[in-house]
């Protein structure tokens, strides 16, 4: 579940703590927790509703001046939901890009993960290349469809190798070091 910029400051401060969406199933559940530009939150609820249950109160509630800017919001065809959630922390993954001092253990598990995929550091090195670019573009210079290079780029992410921007991505202080430690000219 994603959210525009717009809402990334009331996910912040924990004023925000509903949203809408249509899906033909929902992409969370009640009990999972979601790491957002926010930071982490609790999906408490995820319902089924019917449109006529949201009126300009409730689109408020989801960061919207009124229902009619909700509904020109949402996008797909599917089952309205209500994503009840709320703040428990930061994204652990902003303190673990920042670290670059990595244990033996953190670098032989991370040059593992590298071995084990043989486009992890081409992507690493492309990204590093091109920051702030679309990832159509970066995807299509990869040689795979957005989708994949989009999932494979999240799995960087999860290492704290790679950051996400407003458009694209960079190399985090994190990644920089792992590349540095590799020597970038040649794959692990």
């Amino acid at each position: 579940m994603l959210f525009k910029e717009r809402f990334w400051a009331g996910l912040a401060d924990g004023s925000l703590t509903v949203a809408y969406r249509r899906w033909k199933r929902p992409s969370v559940k009640g009990g999972g927790t979601l790491v957002s530009p926010g930071g982490l939150l609790a999906i408490d609820a995820v319902e089924a509703i019917d449109d006529a249950q949201v009126d300009d109160g409730a689109a408020r509630g989801a960061g919207y001046e009124s229902r009619k800017e909700l509904f020109a919001n949402i996008r797909g065809d599917g089952q309205l939901y209500r994503i009840r959630f709320h703040r428990i922390g930061d994204d652990p993954r902003v303190a673990l890009r920042r670290r670059t001092e990595l244990t033996a253990p953190e670098l032989n598990s991370i040059t593992q993960m590298l071995k084990r995929n043989d486009w992890a550091v081409p992507y690493l090195q492309l990204i590093q290349e091109s920051p702030g670019t679309v990832s159509t573009e970066l995807a299509t210079r990869a040689g795979v469809e957005r989708l994949v290079f989009k999932q494979r780029v999240r799995r960087l992410k999860a290492l704290g190798l790679t950051e996400s921007l407003e458009v694209g991505y960079r190399i985090s202080p994190r990644g920089e070091a792992v590349l540095a430690g590799l020597g970038t000219s040649e794959a692990p």
